[in-house]
């Protein structure tokens, strides 16, 4: 009998002149989290320096390279040729996802016309990557938090590791999403912001701020409650504001 549970099928393509080998451990942890990588290519000069990299790491990961020499300067063909494949694969109409690994904002295009297929795309690429790019993805990652040793946990505020932003910064975006919530006591299921964080941000993630998980995050931001009623789901609300005192009234 078929496996109805099987997991997504997805094509990463990546771009060896905009990514780093640094990142391909943590790159397929991530993805095999999301589904199964039936195909890996990568497209590049591995003539060249930067490229080079990525010749010590195919093996391990099962990736194809497409190896593209720079002709004309000036042009991409490694670009082209990611472009061409990504059609070719959209059209075969065998995956459920796209994996495109680059901070390269030529791919936004690309990446819109396969969700507009229907088809769900996971952007992976550097801080730096413009955010025509990560908007048009369904979901993007930062690869600083796939590196090894990156901060993807508390042990970010002992030293050990840098988050890229302070947990601060995240609390004017989870405030919108609860915000965005009805509810008539203010308490939201926190596993519903999470979600709705994703489809908001799509580089949402609470590693880029030093925690693997979203309520540690929500905790130290100290800008929240939390409640974790017996038997039930984990909840949150924005912490109420305390009533400003009023001025002593002036003597008649």
């Amino acid at each position: 009998m078929p496996n109805d549970a099987r997991s997504p099928r997805l094509a990463v393509l990546i771009d060896a002149d905009n990514a780093s080998a640094r990142i391909a451990d943590g790159l397929f942890e991530e993805i095999a989290k999301i589904g199964e990588a039936s195909v890996r290519r990568i497209y590049g000069d591995f003539s060249v320096t930067r490229s080079k990299g990525w010749s010590d790491v195919l093996a391990r990961h099962a990736i194809i390279p497409h190896q593209q020499f720079a002709y004309t300067t000036g042009k991409n063909a490694s670009d082209i040729t990611l472009v061409i494949d990504a059609m070719d694969l959209l059209h075969s109409g065998r995956f459920e996802g796209f994996c495109l690994v680059s901070s390269d904002s030529d791919f936004t295009r690309l990446a819109a016309r396969i969700r507009e297929q229907g088809v769900d795309v996971y952007g992976f690429g550097e801080r730096k990557t413009p955010e025509s790019f990560r908007q048009a993805c369904r979901r993007f990652i930062y690869t600083e938090n796939l590196l090894p040793g990156a901060a993807a946990s508390v042990e970010a505020e002992e030293g050990k590791a840098k988050p890229l932003q302070p947990p601060s910064a995240a609390t004017p975006v989870i405030s919108k999403v609860i915000e965005q919530m009805d509810s008539d006591d203010g308490w939201v299921p926190l596993g519903a912001v999470g979600t709705q964080l994703a489809n908001l941000a799509s580089d949402f993630d609470p590693r880029t701020y030093g925690f693997r998980k979203l309520s540690d995050l929500v905790r130290k931001t100290n800008a929240f409650e939390l409640d974790h009623p017996e038997g039930g789901s984990m909840r949150i609300r924005l912490k109420p504001v305390p009533k400003a005192r009023r001025g002593r009234s002036k003597k008649s």
